[in-house]
């Protein structure tokens, strides 16, 4: 236990470049498909230069140092929320929003500048088209705006009515999103909360990404995106900046 606690602050200390490799292969197998990851997959979709046998011992050692759990129903495995962190923070490569998606961003939500809840749910709503998960907008003064409400229903994880209904109730509690948002850290301007960072409501296979924003009459809030574990944060990191970058450049007198 307590190599696994050093190991959760220090990770890239305890993997070798092979399980980095492994790791992040199946980490986004897993994003893809929603699937238990096994290691056939893994050697036939991913260009992996080690056997099918390798494969399966690196995957027991990612399990034992608490990177991959094995769910009883398969024998494959997927990402702890350690597993996501890591790779959020070290593993991946962020896919910007193209000059073009930006601008097609923007022009939906102009006409909307100087009225600020239609502004705001209109960009929940865009938020929500453009990552395929529940685009969330928060105010300081207690408004909570959603959209894409239909596209978790698309998810496997919200198959299970508990997951669904934990996530619906939670949506429902300002100061419960207050409380969490205020778990970001501050040295980033966006926040990635996984696993235990979401509180107790929010026990499960849920993800959530946002940004703090303020705009020129110090209207602030946060805008993010809530999902599975799962989420693509390659393109939604870099999604939720501009959306946050955004409210703070076209708000109009609020």
């Amino acid at each position: 236990m307590t190599h696994q606690t050093a190991h959760h602050l220090t990770p890239m200390h305890d993997l070798t470049q092979r399980q980095i490799e492994i790791l992040k292969s199946l980490i986004e197998e897993y994003i893809d498909t929603a699937e238990p990851v096994g290691s056939e997959t893994l050697e036939k979709k991913h260009n992996l230069s080690v056997s099918p046998a390798t494969i399966r011992n690196e995957m027991v050692r990612l399990t034992n140092l608490g990177y991959l759990k094995k769910p009883h129903t398969s024998a494959g495995r997927v990402p702890t929320p350690v597993a996501m962190k890591f790779y959020v923070k070290q593993l991946m490569e962020k896919k910007e929003l193209s000059v073009a998606e930006e601008v097609a961003v923007k022009e939906k939500l102009w006409d909307y500048r100087d009225q600020t809840q239609r502004f705001l749910r209109e960009l929940a709503r865009s938020l929500s088209q453009k990552t395929g998960a529940l685009g969330v907008v928060v105010t300081e003064e207690g408004d909570i705006y959603c959209a894409g409400y239909a596209n978790i229903l698309d998810m496997p994880e919200f198959y299970d009515i508990d997951v669904t209904r934990s996530l619906l109730s939670a949506i429902d509690e300002f100061e419960y999103f207050t409380k969490i948002c205020q778990a970001g850290s501050a040295e980033e301007d966006v926040h990635v909360l996984l696993g235990e960072d979401l509180g107790p409501k929010l026990k499960g296979p849920y993800g959530f990404v946002f940004t703090h924003y303020e705009t020129p009459m110090h209207m602030a809030g946060e805008v993010g995106v809530l999902g599975p574990s799962r989420l693509n944060y390659t393109q939604i990191i870099p999604t939720v900046r501009y959306y946050g970058d955004l409210i703070e450049k076209i708000a109009q007198g609020w």
